[in-house]
């Protein structure tokens, strides 16, 4: 059962795919959401398991003016490399999508995973929207955002200082941050790709995680982190 096209066009929107992106789908069957994604300037890549749906899948691309963009190699979807991915249009099993989270979550912070009604198992998305009129079935897409890694112990600096040890579940961060000796939960801890937010001892805290550094604010003034551990 092929995603409707209005359904792809709802999934594209929420990963706002533009030219600037590579939209890969794994299991691209006819090939549908590359060429729709093509269809909007991007470059994709369908890798798909079957020679035959591969074939219709370049004939399809061709018939819609956009074989330069749109590019389907014949390969096991498990293998495939995805780390140059900035989005993921995808129709998948929940078996499949458990299979592949490691690899989702070693995609650039940032990167986004459209997926048609079926959940990643234990991840909650970051949005969700159904779409209605005539959708009867698998009317649903579901957002992801790849987040940051941020578990760890960090040492804070500049006008907020002490000691930021952070535990993470997918994009939910939680722990304590320590300033002369006494621990404050982090409450609130969020992630949305490279974009951290918690709030600590009543302050709240927005930063931005580059590896092993985080930059940000508080009321009070900037602030910074280096990962120790």
């Amino acid at each position: 059962m092929p995603t409707s096209f209005e359904l792809i066009e709802k999934m594209l929107d929420m990963a706002q795919v533009t030219k600037d992106d590579l939209v890969m789908d794994l299991g691209s069957g006819d090939g549908r959401n590359i060429i729709a994604a093509a269809k909007r300037g991007a470059r994709g890549i369908g890798v798909e398991y079957n020679p035959d749906m591969v074939a219709l899948s370049r004939r399809g691309a061709e018939q819609a003016g956009v074989a330069e963009r749109a590019t389907f190699v014949e390969a096991d979807m498990f293998e495939a490399d995805i780390s140059k991915a900035s989005v993921l249009a995808l129709f998948l099993l929940t078996d499949n999508l458990r299979r592949l989270l490691p690899k989702f979550l070693d995609m650039r912070p940032g990167s986004r995973i459209v997926i048609n009604t079926f959940a990643i198992p234990d991840w909650e998305p970051d949005a969700k929207e159904t779409i209605g009129g005539d959708c009867m079935s698998w009317c649903t897409a579901l957002l992801w955002i790849v987040p940051a890694k941020v578990e760890g112990t960090w040492r804070m600096g500049s006008s907020a200082s002490g000691e930021l040890m952070m535990q993470q579940k997918f994009q939910n961060v939680s722990g304590t941050l320590t300033v002369n000796g006494k621990a404050h939960p982090i409450e609130n801890g969020r992630l949305r790709g490279e974009e951290l937010s918690f709030t600590a001892n009543g302050v709240g805290y927005t930063g931005q995680v580059k590896g092993d550094m985080i930059e940000g604010q508080t009321a009070a003034g900037e602030w910074r982190a280096r990962r120790t551990q």
